[in-house]
């Protein structure tokens, strides 16, 4: 939730022209990580890995956006390496708590 909260934060200043773009394509995944999260909670363990896999998913194509971001210069080094930090976080504990799935 953390991370889709932050993305929402830099999306405030965001080029009018990016709207429908990269903006509301770093939304979309933002909001998949916890979606996928919450959504496969209720689900069997395979099931559940399977969301959680998902969430992973966007969380790398999120990062890839962010990159791109920055490549166009809508993002500072430091407030991307920040973001990178959380992302690198959550991946880590995802998988993490997959391989305790699956066990």
């Amino acid at each position: 939730m953390e991370i889709a909260n932050d993305i929402s934060d830099l999306l405030i200043d965001f080029p009018k022209y990016e709207l429908y773009n990269l903006s509301s394509q770093l939304s979309r995944c933002s909001i998949s990580i916890p979606s996928n999260i919450a959504e496969g909670s209720s689900r069997t363990n395979k099931s559940f890995g399977h969301f959680l896999n998902i969430s992973l998913g966007s969380s790398f194509e999120l990062g890839t956006q962010l990159l791109i971001r920055h490549h166009r210069q809508y993002i500072k080094q430091e407030k991307l390496k920040q973001l990178e930090n959380k992302l690198e976080e959550f991946q880590r504990m995802t998988m993490s708590f997959q391989n305790g799935l699956s066990q």
